[in-house]
């Protein structure tokens, strides 16, 4: 039996996980595979860091450099993190002809381009299963499972602190800090929280799949990306009210022309009766459409040692494979197959809207704002205003019809100026996921 050696950079958490699942359940790969896996160096920031699972100090080392120039590793494993050294160690490792497998989310958006295209140039390749929705296969899906299929539509909750921080919110009825708070102490949300609230791991995760559901690489900065700061608890009741879950989804949708895709990241009403309205907690789902398989629906844990342990050694298992096959690639790790394609501009996204006002409780008051929208050809579907004592402010809601968000933008920026407005309107958009 031919025998694949690995190096790894990264014996944390996540790394010490990759090494524990393949101690399990290596023999059972190797017999499934024809290839037997084995670790040869593990590069790591200190021999005695804390780490869920032992690694042999024999296997360990502090330089990076002894894992990527050794002869004998044939499979670099990049578990660093980050845009900075990960990068560096990378393209050294593709340099030499090595397959890379890589967990790095952040890296591969950032930098995918260059990354496979060094690896092109060297006859290697590049994996990064482990770099979306944890352990569920959802790369290798859309790149081998669904080969035949153009997808129309992917709706992805891709981040879990956000599910789990919003699932809360509308299950207890409480405020976004308290439950902010709770999951850091639970290790759930980072601190600071930032990368995570505001959207940009999801913004990472949404721009590689599409990516690669649409063959032309989207530049993460061509992606609209919204966290969930503003998202309060009232706005969940009302929601709830409506018949709607408001969930952080990446978006990734075909517009007119055919060439054309809609790729964001923002918090979005869904309709309850919809099943990713019932995902909860710290998990993740992707919905995708594709015009010949229909609708699919991928759901499991998005993070954490084991569920990307069992990505990462996915990833190895296909890199052992094509080196026991001489090198030859079943289907490349990515492949730029589109003539020409484009990120349409959020503002000619169309869309229906959820709108929170804090408004002087007064007669008149609704019909200076139903003015606005109709000038700028919006129109209202329902109204929702609690009744308050005159004079106080009152939380009014508005459900509008479609739109393009520049009108509706532009809108919003009126009604903010109107002085029977208390506080800075609140905008989500309504996904019917039709």
């Amino acid at each position: 039996m031919q025998q694949v050696n690995l190096g790894m950079i990264g014996g944390g958490t996540v790394g010490s996980g990759v090494f524990h699942a393949l101690q399990q359940n290596g023999d059972l790969m190797a017999a499934r595979l024809g290839v037997k896996i084995a670790f040869r160096k593990i590069a790591v920031k200190a021999f005695d860091e804390p780490r869920p699972y032992l690694i042999p100090r024999a296997l360990m080392t502090t330089d990076w450099q002894e894992v990527v120039n050794d002869p004998q590793i044939h499979v670099l494993i990049e578990l660093v993190g980050g845009t900075g050294i990960a990068r560096v160690m990378i393209l050294a490792a593709l340099a030499q002809g090595k397959t890379v497998v890589t967990a790095n989310k952040a890296l591969v958006s950032m930098h995918g381009p260059e990354l496979f295209a060094a690896a092109a140039k060297q006859g290697a390749n590049l994996y990064y299963e482990a770099s979306v929705c944890g352990g569920i296969p959802i790369i290798k899906s859309l790149r081998e499972g669904f080969v035949a299929n153009q997808f129309s539509a992917i709706y992805g909750i891709v981040n879990g602190t956000c599910n789990y921080i919003l699932t809360r919110m509308k299950l207890e009825g409480v405020d976004f800090a308290v439950v902010l708070a709770d999951a850091q102490k639970q290790g759930y949300a980072e601190t600071p929280p930032d990368l995570d609230i505001d959207g940009f791991d999801a913004q990472h995760k949404t721009g590689i799949l599409a990516s690669l559901a649409h063959g032309f690489w989207v530049d993460h900065h061509n992606i609209q990306t919204e966290g969930i700061r503003d998202v309060s608890k009232i706005d969940m009741q009302f929601a709830e009210k409506l018949g709607y879950t408001i969930k952080l989804l990446g978006i990734i949708k075909r517009v007119s022309p055919k060439s054309a895709i809609q790729v964001s990241v923002y918090p979005t009403l869904i309709p309850n009766a919809h099943v990713l309205a019932s995902v909860n907690g710290v998990f993740n789902a992707c919905f995708v459409r594709g015009d010949v398989v229909g609708d699919t629906l991928f759901y499991g844990r998005g993070a954490g040692k084991d569920a990307t342990a069992s990505a990462v050694l996915s990833d190895v298992a296909d890199a052992a494979l094509d080196l026991k096959n001489g090198g030859k690639v079943r289907v490349p790790p990515f492949v730029a197959h589109a003539k020409r394609g484009q990120v349409v501009p959020m503002d000619e996204i169309i869309s229906r809207y959820y709108v929170r006002l804090s408004v002087v409780d007064r007669p008149g008051v609704l019909a200076k704002i139903s003015a606005i929208f109709s000038a700028a050809k919006i129109g209202i579907s329902s109204v929702i205003q609690p009744e308050g004592h005159e004079g106080e402010s009152v939380p009014l809601i508005l459900m509008l019809h479609d739109a393009p968000n520049a009108a509706m933008r532009k809108a919003l920026a009126k009604i903010a100026k109107l002085p029977v407005i208390k506080s800075k309107p609140v905008m989500f958009r309504v996904e019917t996921l039709d």
